[in-house]
């Protein structure tokens, strides 16, 4: 059964992360320039929080709140859902559908060292299904000979 480990060793461990107290606006800046959805809100080396583009367009947008003073950890998710890297990938798709979320960063033994989405595992399954398809159509073609 696939773990998280086995998507991290793909993707790398790399998480785009800010501090609590920087600005909604900064925070809006740096997930445009890494082109992602979210960032992991770290104190020292642990998780406290993430910040993701919902509560951006909920609690910062939609209540008319100034990006440039509000900071993140105003108006981050927390606590946050996170996993491990032995968790198993069917694991997370339940807790994020379970929980409507996209992003699950990944501690080990209280330091962040990692982050999946749900695009990372719609990748890992679709990449299991295409080996079983190519397993089954060898296994196929050769008992037809």
């Amino acid at each position: 059964m696939a773990t998280v480990r086995d998507i991290l060793a793909k993707k790398g461990g790399f998480v785009a992360a800010v501090g609590r107290d920087h600005s909604v606006l900064d925070a809006a800046k740096e997930m445009n320039v890494r082109r992602v959805g979210s960032l992991v809100v770290i104190e020292g080396e642990s998780v406290v929080g993430i910040f993701t583009e919902r509560d951006i367009l909920t609690r910062v947008v939609a209540v008319r709140r100034d990006p440039e003073t509000t900071s993140v950890g105003e108006v981050m998710t927390a606590p946050v859902a996170v996993c491990h890297p032995e968790t198993t990938v069917e694991e997370c798709r339940g807790v994020m559908t379970n929980r409507r979320i996209r992003h699950l960063p990944v501690v080990a033994d209280g330091r962040l060292v990692g982050i999946i989405t749900s695009g990372d595992i719609l990748a890992q399954e679709i990449a299991a299904q295409q080996t079983t398809i190519e397993y089954m159509h060898e296994y196929l073609y050769r008992a037809s000979r």
